[in-house]
């Protein structure tokens, strides 16, 4: 019953009372109701396509961060287009307190999207390569524990 919405004419069997006339046709209240339910429909499809269509423009709006989900606070954390020694400004002068602590996420700026290796060291000493992050627009990156098997002291 997708779009239909039956036509009111005088003596078409539509009374005030609700449901089918004796005659088969509808009452007004049930060609109301279907009229509604069919506007209804389309307003949810619309308000769906343009969810959906604004989802890429909220991306933009919204700043790039990274995840720590590491055992240890970082204190310095640069990215590098990967293959290059080419790492920009240490991202945690982001940071209100400099650091990034574990499960906190940083903002990142000055970066545009793409792959990039990440230099980091933590409060324990340690320094450590993470090679071909994938960073998005508006998006969230994280680096594990695991991934950390380029390291130092």
């Amino acid at each position: 019953m997708l779009g239909f919405v039956p036509r009111l004419h005088e003596g078409d069997g539509l009374h005030e009372s609700g449901g089918l006339h004796e005659g088969g046709g509808f009452t007004r209240a049930a060609a109301s109701t279907m009229a509604t339910g069919s506007a209804l429909r389309k307003i949810a499809f619309t308000t769906l396509v343009l969810a959906g269509a604004s989802s890429a423009a909220f991306a933009q709006g919204r700043p790039t961060r990274f995840w720590n989900l590491t055992r240890h606070t970082i204190s310095e954390f640069y990215l590098a287009p990967t293959g290059t020694t080419n790492f920009g400004p240490n991202q945690c002068k982001n940071d209100k307190d400099g650091t990034v602590d574990p499960d906190e996420r940083l903002r990142i700026s000055g970066v545009a999207p793409g792959t990039y290796d990440a230099k980091l060291k933590d409060v324990s000493g340690r320094s450590c390569l993470v090679r071909n992050i994938k960073v998005e627009a508006g998006e969230t990156f994280s680096i594990e524990e695991k991934e950390l098997t380029d390291c130092i002291r």
